[in-house]
């Protein structure tokens, strides 16, 4: 009976029992599991060492593996300050497209959400796609529940962006406008801002670049460069910046590849097209869109064809088939 201690031995039947030397075996159980609970705490402080390691700040330091005081907050990459976060918006569009099949008449109103991010000279640049046949364009700030209306300058649907603006002197008090930054380079952490289905609040998802090269703009059937990312790019995105680790802009949010087949595939429009759109806004005070150089082209991968074409066996190109009339 000294033995069973589910029986909960107490008073003097205890004390008995443990001067018999009945309660020896149960006392060494004990310091067996705290050898075991020490070990067990032991392989944990290993495993959260080895988690640690895998960890580097974006300055490209490796945290120190050996400190007990490392925290949550220190092994995530720093956070975007607060004006890269207060210059993004959240766009209400309500779009009345035409009726191709009865042109006297038109197609019965939707809504759509999107997002913007306020630039220079009190603009607010947002893709093409997010106003298409747009009749009412409202955007919101961040933490803000007033809605103001606002006015379409420019479409561009070829590099699928648009830029709006906002008479209400109230809606540009305190915001902040974005800085654009070059061409990012390939495992560049990105960071993608915005509005996307799900909730009401911003949304804020992280990535790295995985490509750069040129792709088709689904809005405008246009092959132009894009950024290739793996953040989350849903629906609601489109227009919001994709932010570098330094807090400046790298491109805008515009489309994600999603069949069934692939994971993670997001694009943005590189800072570089979204340059030639501002520019050809503010030289002429409208959109003109981007040139066409006038001719079809054929790439020389083919061995015969480049042996016609008088290349060597190593050499390559494109060969030049028809020149438009008007080029």
């Amino acid at each position: 009976m000294g033995r069973t201690r589910s029986n909960g031995l107490a008073g003097r039947g205890e004390s008995a029992a443990r001067d018999k030397g009945l309660l020896d075996e149960p006392v060494a159980d004990e310091e067996a599991m705290g050898y075991e609970a020490s070990g067990a705490a032991s392989s944990r402080k290993r495993r959260r060492n080895r988690v640690t390691q895998r960890y580097s700040h974006p300055d490209g330091d490796l945290l120190d593996a050996g400190s007990e005081d490392e925290s949550v907050d220190e092994v995530h990459p720093r956070s975007l300050p607060a004006p890269c976060l207060d210059g993004v918006v959240k766009i209400f569009c309500s779009h009345t497209g035409p009726h191709y099949s009865l042109p006297w008449q038109v197609r019965r109103q939707t809504t759509s959400t999107s997002t913007g991010c306020v630039i220079s000279n009190g603009r607010i640049l947002t893709n093409a796609h997010c106003v298409e046949n747009y009749s009412v364009v409202k955007v919101k700030r961040r933490g803000d529940p007033t809605k103001f209306v606002a006015e379409v300058l420019a479409i561009g649907r070829e590099c699928d962006l648009a830029l709006l603006t906002v008479k209400d002197p109230l809606f540009w008090r305190g915001a902040h406008p974005i800085a654009f930054s070059s061409l990012p380079q390939l495992q560049e952490l990105v960071t993608v801002v915005g509005f996307p289905v799900g909730g009401d609040n911003l949304s804020i998802t992280q990535g790295v670049v995985s490509r750069v090269d040129m792709q088709e703009y689904v809005h405008g059937c246009t092959e132009l460069l894009a950024v290739q990312i793996d953040a989350a790019i849903n629906s609601g995105n489109s227009g919001g910046p994709a932010f570098s680790s330094q807090g400046t802009c790298v491109g805008i949010a515009f489309q994600s590849l999603k069949d069934g087949q692939t994971e993670n595939i997001g694009y943005v429009i590189p800072t570089c097209v979204v340059e030639h759109f501002l520019e050809d806004f503010a030289r002429d005070g409208k959109y003109s869109g981007f040139c066409d150089l006038g001719v079809e082209l054929q790439n020389c991968e083919n061995k015969s064809l480049r042996a016609h074409c008088g290349l060597k066996a190593r050499e390559s190109g494109v060969m030049v088939r028809r020149v438009h009339p008007v080029a």
